[in-house]
């Protein structure tokens, strides 16, 4: 004969575990010091760095860092039109003088004899081509099409846009034809490698074009870390021909060399990109020869700065906080067991899995708005002080800030779920507790303190201190040569990876959890 027990539903059993946590004091005033101590050590960060270093770092179309130093030879475009050329030379030099020396002067037309301390190399990512931009301006909007030094033919726009097109270097032999063409807001690159059959690379469409763009020839070379952790400067210089210009500005460069005028972008004192030179272009019989240093590209040379970002100043805040949530996850279980009143909410939910599971929610859920509350706050705060003591801030947008102040929600709420399920299985507060934080706090501890030795890098790829990579604010790109250590910056996952690695531990923790408190009398 089937039962006629019915099971309760999982909202009463969740109001339930509600009303036990909101009716316990003690466990709101500790919320709440989770949330102001993860604040306050935020601000006595921020508050301790001295760096006076202020440098001008551009910011692209979504309030993100970027390079933006090159050479160009440019000139108004109204209207529709299209711009091709042929390079048919893009040679470097590298500078092997230390990366904080001042460039020595030089011809950069010539620059493997105009430079003392070079030596001659190509950057793999040194990029010759044509480009079109509304304004000349640092961090303004672009589509660019462009031979690279050893990553073939690419198409880029607004620094992190990167569409590969044909590979291979350019040479005499083997000289690499671009095409540029503007319809409306739309951008397409093309290349060809006879200057007759062309292949579009990719297209941009970049949005409230004014009518009047500038476009152009350009030229330029960023740090490279080939040979040197510090990195080298360096300066490339291509050869164009076959340049036209067919639109309401069209004129040839060969004939009308005047109509085109060539100019650094960036490069100046205040610029934080390191480069060699400022560029120079010269006309060879029917060639127009252009050098230039820099890049255009998403900025990641934070550690070449010395530079934070208010996010950097979270991650004491945030463990000291995690220490606080997790004696109150512990107790919201081993206070029912200690007391003998476990026995009470079991017999009125017999279904135990729906009793853990309200007070998973409960606990996570609590656990998340305090702590996203707390960073919600902390991150402004820790801009303001780091502002206020002219201390640089790292440009991070708006997205990279809210992924921060969900990721460190979410790395509190697995984290008290973690360590309430560990109070399932033991029972007890402090052996909970113990264990809570031995597991989840001390290897962020030992991985903020640990020497760069590589033991650390172990302990944010395989411990839960991984989910730190949350915190992770400098930006990495595929189109920019630099070493991505821990050293400058960088977590060895990526924020989502490392918050799942804490979400392995956690979901190990509350499986083992949930099939235990099934067999075990209360």
């Amino acid at each position: 004969m089937r039962s006629t027990t019915r099971r309760p539903d999982f909202a009463p059993v969740l109001r339930s575990e509600w009303v036990k946590f909101r009716t316990v004091r003690g466990w709101l005033i500790g919320l709440a010091l989770a949330a102001v101590l993860c604040a306050t050590f935020t601000f006595l960060v921020a508050n301790g760095n001295n760096s006076n270093f202020q440098p001008h770092v551009p910011t692209g179309q979504g309030g993100e860092a970027v390079a933006d130093t090159y050479y160009v030879l440019d000139q108004p475009l109204t209207g529709d039109g299209t711009v091709t050329a042929r390079i048919t030379s893009l040679t470097g030099v590298i500078s092997t003088a230390p990366s904080n020396e001042a460039a020595s002067q030089a011809n950069p037309g010539d620059a493997a004899s105009g430079f003392a301390n070079t030596r001659p190399g190509l950057a793999g990512w040194a990029k010759a081509g044509i480009l079109l931009t509304p304004s000349t301006a640092q961090g303004s909007a672009y589509a660019a099409v462009m031979a690279t030094g050893s990553h073939g033919d690419r198409f880029q726009y607004d620094y992190t846009h990167d569409t590969a097109g044909s590979p291979g270097s350019v040479s005499a032999t083997a000289p690499h034809w671009l095409r540029l063409t503007r319809t409306g807001d739309t951008v397409t690159g093309y290349d060809s490698a006879n200057g007759t059959s062309w292949s579009e690379i990719a297209t941009a469409h970049l949005a409230a074009l004014p009518v009047t763009v500038t476009v152009g020839l350009f030229t330029t070379s960023p740090m490279t870390f080939q040979t040197s952790s510090s990195g080298a400067r360096t300066m490339a210089t291509a050869t164009f021909d076959h340049v036209t210009l067919q639109g309401q500005a069209a004129s040839d460069v060969a004939g009308t060399a005047a109509a085109w005028h060539g100019q650094n972008i960036g490069g100046g004192p205040q610029d934080y990109y390191p480069t060699l030179a400022n560029g120079t272009s010269r006309q060879a019989g029917g060639s127009m020869v252009l050098s230039g240093s820099g890049d255009i590209a998403p900025a990641v040379l934070a550690a070449e700065l010395g530079a934070t970002t208010a996010p950097a100043t979270l991650q004491l805040g945030l463990i000291v906080a995690l220490i606080a949530l997790i004696v109150i996850a512990a107790m919201f279980v081993t206070a029912e067991y200690r007391r003998g009143l476990i026995r009470t909410t079991f017999a009125a939910t017999p279904h135990r899995a729906r009793v853990l599971g309200a007070k998973v929610v409960v606990a996570g859920g609590v656990a998340f708005a305090a702590t996203g509350l707390a960073v919600a706050v902390a991150i402004p705060l820790a801009a303001y002080v780091l502002t206020a003591k002219s201390t640089y801030v790292f440009p991070a947008g708006a997205a990279t800030d809210l992924r921060v102040i969900v990721g460190s929600a979410l790395l509190a709420s697995l984290t008290a779920v973690g360590v309430l399920a560990l109070a399932t299985l033991l029972r007890t507060s402090a052996a909970a507790i113990t264990i809570g934080i031995t597991v989840f706090v001390l290897p962020g501890i030992f991985s903020a303190a640990a020497p760069a030795s590589g033991g650390e890098r172990w302990l944010y790829e395989f411990t839960p201190a991984a989910a730190l990579s949350v915190l992770q604010t400098f930006p990495t790109a595929g189109q920019v040569e630099y070493p991505y250590t821990l050293a400058n910056g960088y977590y060895p996952l990526a924020p989502w990876a490392g918050l799942a690695v804490l979400a392995a531990y956690t979901g190990l923790a509350l499986t083992a959890a949930a099939l235990l408190l099934k067999r075990r009398d209360a």
